[in-house]
């Protein structure tokens, strides 16, 4: 069973990966070297994806993984994007994040308020070899925080496939239509075949 690093301390993130992961083990690069940190300075998903891969296979000598997501909402021009995570500042809270996006949206009616969750998955060797896997979901933000499962800004997204927020769902629904669980789909079937 091949075992990979996964490049990020977000503790959710790795829960959520190991549900997902079928061909493979992951482990927190933070269990090998406490205190891993990279600065996200790409412009894109699949660049900060990438930047993390290649750093934390370089750091370990390992084949590692990195999972970069943004929430596109068109009323925003698709903001927050690639700053998703740390769209309410450096440091802020998931309630921040929330807090801030549904400032921005006030007073826009719902067809406004579409949105999209990007996930790109990069996988990196230490010999240098590279693979990126893409996954995505539609929906649209709510007014008003609903459900109390998962992360993030789940509690306000809807997706329409499943007609209730992220955070309204099992795990199991979630991982259904995730943008995360589809592009970790394709992640799994690379490793089936290829490793």
């Amino acid at each position: 069973m091949t075992e990979m690093v996964l490049a990020s301390a977000n503790k959710d993130k790795l829960k959520e990966l190991k549900k997902l992961i079928s061909h493979g083990k992951i482990v927190a690069i933070g269990e090998i070297i406490p205190g891993w940190d990279v600065e996200e300075t790409g412009l894109t998903l699949e660049a900060n994806a990438l930047l993390k891969a290649r750093a934390a296979a370089e750091a370990t000598q390992r084949t590692a993984i990195a999972d970069d997501t943004g929430l596109f909402v068109w009323a925003l021009g698709d903001a927050p994007g690639v700053y998703t995570a740390r769209y309410a500042g450096e440091n802020c809270s998931y309630s921040d994040n929330t807090a801030k996006l549904l400032n921005a949206l006030k007073g826009e009616l719902n067809g406004n308020r579409r949105a999209s969750f990007h996930t790109v998955i990069a996988l990196v060797t230490p010999e240098g070899e590279e693979h990126v896997f893409h996954g995505s979901v539609e929906g649209q933000i709510t007014e008003d925080h609903s459900g109390s499962e998962g992360f993030g800004y789940d509690p306000v997204f809807f997706s329409t496939e499943l007609n209730k927020t992220f955070a309204e769902c099992t795990t199991e629904e979630k991982n259904r239509v995730s943008h995360r669980a589809r592009a970790m789909r394709k992640l799994n079937e690379f490793l089936q075949n290829c490793f």
